[in-house]
């Protein structure tokens, strides 16, 4: 791996797209910018926003639809010498933004293309008007997506920006642009859940663009959708696990289950077998609430922490004899992590509990 790969592959300066349009304001305006994301992060729509905050069109041209001639135009003779022609959509007169989609994933020849174009702002004797802005865009091999090696020429030719989804970002975007309600109240609760990894295999995978995927469909149904056709379209647009969280979301905000009642010992794990999605979803929730709620440290527990830390243990056995395996799943290790001095409590204190209910 060369040393701009090594870089780009693993950079870890990156901006939320809350503080991409700055970045675009003050660099793009005077230098090309190429943005790294993951797929699905909403990359095309920022730039459009950007050139809808400047006044200008955005011209996109999707660089693994391209050939060379489609940059460079075709010759015609002027006054018996031949002379390239850019394509309209290009040869414009007034200044716009030229954003330039799967740059990385174009062919090496339609790279070259855009060289002089991304460099010196002109193609053959056209040159961009004064006050227009070019922005490229990738996706990172890292993430299962087509991408070819961008020569280095090409590398030093943009200011590289690398983007990561911001679950908090795109909930305020979302508020305001109709995103389905169960989509919205899902995510403030599971923000984890905004994004998830690229698989190496052809199925779906949660990303912002799939949850307005998702969105579009629910808003399609109606609220009268059943739990099958909810399952059907949230299997097909996001990462499975996700998908089961959020089947079992709306069964909880759809038919009453209640973490809260179940904490406050108003209400009982679900133990029907059919109900096991639900009772996943539940026992996800109670670990993040768990995460959140319980102090890293136990010297810092509020009597309130403390009572809570104690219910949660009560509620760790009663789980557990529904289902062993959902109950170890709520304390193991995960990207969620819980204080070890809880881990450390439960693991003392539980026997004495189950034997309590043993006889009680």
């Amino acid at each position: 791996m060369s040393y701009h790969e090594e870089v780009l592959l693993h950079a870890n300066v990156t901006v939320t797209p809350a503080r991409l349009a700055e970045v675009l304001l003050n660099v793009a305006v005077v230098r090309p910018v190429f943005l790294w994301g993951a797929p699905g992060i909403g990359k095309s729509s920022m730039v459009r926003q950007f050139a809808d905050s400047l006044g200008l069109d955005c011209v996109s041209l999707l660089g693994t639809q391209l050939a060379p001639e489609d940059l460079i135009g075709v010759p015609q003779i002027v006054d018996g010498r031949s002379r390239f022609c850019p394509p309209e959509a290009i040869a414009r007169d007034t200044p716009y933004v030229l954003f330039l989609d799967e740059l990385n994933a174009a062919s090496p020849d339609v790279q070259k293309a855009f060289y002089s174009l991304i460099l010196d702002r002109r193609i053959g004797s056209y040159e961009l008007p004064a006050g227009s802005v070019v922005i490229g865009a990738g996706n990172r091999a890292t993430d299962q997506a087509l991408a070819r090696p961008m020569a280095s020429a090409l590398v030093n030719r943009l200011v590289h920006v690398h983007l990561r989804a911001s679950a908090s970002d795109w909930l305020a975007w979302a508020a305001n642009n109709g995103i389905h309600s169960w989509v919205l109240d899902y995510l403030a609760q599971r923000p984890d859940h905004l994004w998830s990894a690229p698989p190496k295999t052809e199925e779906p995978f949660s990303s912002p663009r799939s949850w307005h995927m998702l969105s579009d469909v629910l808003h399609s149904y109606g609220d009268d959708i059943d739990d099958d056709t909810i399952s059907l379209v949230a299997y097909g647009t996001l990462t499975p696990k996700h998908a089961g969280a959020f089947r079992a979301y709306l069964k909880v905000a759809r038919h009453a289950f209640d973490l809260e009642a179940i904490v406050k010992g108003d209400a009982r794990w679900p133990a029907d077998p059919k109900d096991r999605d639900l009772l996943y979803y539940l026992a996800e929730t109670f670990r993040v609430r768990l995460a959140r709620d319980l102090p890293a440290e136990r010297r810092q527990a509020s009597p309130a922490a403390k009572q809570f830390a104690f219910r949660a243990k009560a509620l760790l056995i009663e789980l557990a004899e529904i289902s062993l395996e959902i109950a170890q799943l709520v304390i193991a290790e995960d990207e969620v992590t819980l204080p070890s001095w809880f881990l450390v409590e439960a693991a003392r204190d539980m026997p004495r509990l189950v034997a309590i209910r043993a006889g009680s």
